[in-house]
């Protein structure tokens, strides 16, 4: 694709004799921006650091017992919990040239648990033509990014949580990978200070197991209410009620789970719901979702949306368009369907831009870009819709980065996983697909989902 030159594109540099590339977080988005920069070569004049905060790399799909604040009293990033499974094909988020069986030697089944796609990535970084651990600041939390604009720069501030100290660096380019799982958004209601349980939100969910024999309240219809309500019922919990703001859930339940609409006040431990039922319950669990929350960008380098799966303001879903000179990138910020691909061929385009691979476009262009995939995103009307947008999205990275288009399949797959989950949600885990890129057929697990309880990587793959 031709783009028209950017006046100030030849001064870029000019204040600094390297390219300095700071990637904030090392999740698999973060994951996926190191793995592309190792596998280029970009030259003696780049350089690219990365600061995360956790000890190790993988974001949220690191374990730890940890809520609220971690050992250094930073908040806690990851809401990981026991016994998680994908809650989608792994052959959607197959990488096209490091694949399932790539890692394991041979075909697994299709809905990994967590310790099983952990293994996943980890084994693809180590395929990189350098060691991209060389590149990664751990235990590092980042506090401050200004941009400079005498000096066309960034002044990035942070952390060192283990000796406590503090540094400044300069870097030509910031790229904002921290994901968006990582501020809770609790929302009140009248009476909740009166319940006598324990409320948390599904950020600091760990162990279905605790709510055995527990009637559970869920206040959330999205992803995590349904499966921390499958994951409490499959474990032993007496049973669940979800309860929702615009829209149920409209699963086909299985028994011990239901929905009522939203909750509108406490008295001690009797929720009182919209519909004028009332229920006793022993737990409140907040599925509320997240906040957009930058507060390490100073004010006008910082991303102001709600979930969606194009926020506005990005241009190609990754350029900030409000400020730094176009180089501030946000990666991973949409809401998703594609994960660890989109995340691949993303970062992909952000390296290639960086590097100065495209012509850059006027600012009026790159608007007028955003803003037409922003309106066809507001008349997106179901998660079909969502699907096909995404879907094409991706596409257009891959054309423009010469990616595998063949990750695109996974269109057809999204929309047999979605009619599988409307026709069982408890059994819809139990389904095999085949890899978009070998072509082979996932083999059935040993056990259906309902009665796994072994997550184990042994067991799943089966060696």
């Amino acid at each position: 694709m031709i783009f028209k030159a950017h006046k100030a594109h030849m001064n870029n540099l000019s204040n600094m004799t390297k390219t300095r590339i700071c990637v904030i977080g090392a999740g698999p988005c973060g994951m996926s921006m190191l793995y592309n920069y190792a596998n280029m070569d970009a030259g003696s004049d780049v350089e690219i650091v990365c600061y995360e905060k956790q000890t190790t790399w993988g974001g949220l799909w690191n374990l730890t017992w940890r809520t609220g604040t971690d050992e250094y009293g930073e908040p806690c990033h990851a809401g990981m919990y026991k016994h998680l499974w994908s809650n989608g094909p792994k052959e959607c988020l197959e990488y096209p040239y490091y694949t399932f069986e790539d890692h394991f030697g041979k075909a697994v089944p299709s809905f990994p648990p967590r310790p099983v796609l952990l293994d996943y990535l980890l084994g693809r970084m180590k395929k990189c033509k350098k060691d991209p651990t060389q590149y990664i600041k751990f235990s590092t939390a980042v506090r401050f990014v200004k941009y400079n604009e005498s000096e066309d720069n960034f002044t990035v501030t942070s952390t060192n949580l283990v000796d406590d100290k503090t540094v400044t660096e300069k870097f030509t380019h910031v790229v904002v990978a921290v994901g968006i799982f990582n501020s809770p958004n609790i929302p009140t209601f009248p009476g909740i200070e009166s319940f006598g349980g324990r409320i948390l939100h599904a950020h600091n969910f760990r162990d279905a197991g605790e709510f055995k024999d527990q009637r559970l309240l869920l206040i959330g219809a999205s992803y995590s209410a349904e499966d921390i309500a499958l994951q409490c019922c499959k474990y032993g919990a007496k049973n669940v009620i979800c309860t929702w703001r615009t829209k149920p859930m409209g699963f086909k339940w299985p028994e011990g789970i239901e929905e009522r609409p939203l909750v509108q006040r406490f008295d001690s431990n009797s929720a009182y719901f919209k519909d004028g039922t009332s229920a006793e319950v022993d737990a409140v669990i907040l599925c509320t979702g997240y906040l957009y929350t930058f507060p390490f960008m100073d004010e006008n380098l910082r991303l102001k949306c709600t979930l969606s799966v194009y926020p506005e303001g990005l241009y190609k879903g990754s350029l900030w368009l409000g400020g730094g000179n176009n180089k501030l990138f946000y990666a991973g910020i949409q809401d998703q369907y594609y994960t660890f691909t989109m995340f691949d061929v993303q970062t992909l385009w952000i390296c290639n831009y960086i590097l100065g691979k495209y012509e850059k476009l006027e600012m009026t262009e790159m608007l007028k870009d955003s803003n037409a995939m922003v309106e066809r995103r507001k008349g997106l009307k179901d998660c079909h819709d969502d699907i096909d947008f995404q879907s094409d999205f991706v596409a257009e990275l891959c054309s423009l980065t010469d990616y595998d288009k063949r990750c695109v399949d996974a269109r057809s797959l999204f929309h047999k996983w979605e009619h599988d989950k409307d026709e069982n949600i408890k059994t819809y885990r139990d389904k095999c697909f085949a890899s978009i890129f070998t072509s082979t057929m996932s083999p059935s697990h040993s056990s259906d989902w309902w009665n796994a309880f072994d997550d184990s990587i042994k067991t799943f793959v089966g060696k």
